[in-house]
């Protein structure tokens, strides 16, 4: 893989919640597509192993701890990457937590611990990556919707974080069209992660009879997997997707309605 030092159009992207799972796998994609990538992750440790898996594949990576519900840890987090790494140009907002209850048990604790790190966490970051962008006259954005933006038992606070973030995208995508970004959103279905295991524990339901139930409810009768993911973040970063912007598109097995 190239290196920026002899390179100087290698693009840089930044993937929150990139120390595992889905946020993984999209940095590990668009590393193989050239781009240099920074793990922003809450945890250092999770997002030095992820950039150090990238590194040992031959490109180049830089894991960063940071908080993306916080302002001032958001701008830190930037401008090492920009330092590290060259001024960032594709923003993929993964990062993302679960405080599943009904709605007459869910805290308010929980509910603005999932919207700060979901909606404030997309708009921190949006908003301090759209400077480089506009800077340099090109970018993308992927926001990282969900299939419970349409409504999900137990998930008040996720899937209204969810659906705003679709809102959030089509906004971006008209204000920062002009300036040569784009913005789209992927809405993942049923996708196998440490989420998904923490639910069927949650739930007392052994891991392989949760996913097993779950391929029989999805059209191509198999659940999803991170890499699913990160082809469809792979498209909508790549340089053929100039003329698409302000889409949603469900990774989910087949259609939810």
């Amino acid at each position: 893989m190239t290196d920026q030092r002899t390179d100087p159009e290698q693009r840089i992207a930044i993937v929150t919640g990139g120390g595992r799972g889905i946020g993984a796998a999209v940095g590990r994609r668009l590393a193989r597509d050239g781009m240099a990538v920074a793990l922003v992750d809450l945890r250092q440790e999770d997002a030095d192993a992820a950039a150090a898996e990238i590194t040992a594949a031959g490109g180049r990576a830089v894991g960063v701890a940071a908080d993306v519900s916080d302002e001032e840890s958001v701008a830190g987090a930037v401008g090492r990457v920009e330092a590290e790494l060259g001024a960032p140009t594709v923003l993929v907002n993964n990062a993302g937590i679960l405080r599943d209850n009904l709605l007459f048990k869910m805290s308010v604790d929980d509910w603005d611990a999932v919207l700060g790190v979901h909606l404030r966490g997309a708009f921190l970051m949006s908003r301090a990556v759209q400077k480089h962008q506009v800077d340099q006259g090109w970018g993308r954005i992927v926001n990282l919707s969900s299939s419970s933006a349409l409504g999900n038992r137990g998930q008040a606070n996720y899937s209204a974080a969810k659906a705003g973030m679709q809102g959030f995208t089509k906004t971006l995508a008209i204000e920062l069209g002009p300036f040569g970004v784009t913005v789209n959103a992927i809405a993942p279905g049923f996708i196998e992660t440490a989420m998904i295991a923490q639910t069927a524990e949650r739930m007392k339901v052994p891991l392989e009879t949760f996913l097993t139930e779950a391929a029989k409810q999805i059209a191509v009768r198999r659940v999803g997997q991170p890499d699913d993911v990160a082809a469809a973040a792979a498209y909508f970063c790549s340089e053929e997707a100039g003329y698409v912007s302000g889409q949603v598109l469900y990774v989910a097995g087949g259609p939810l309605s």
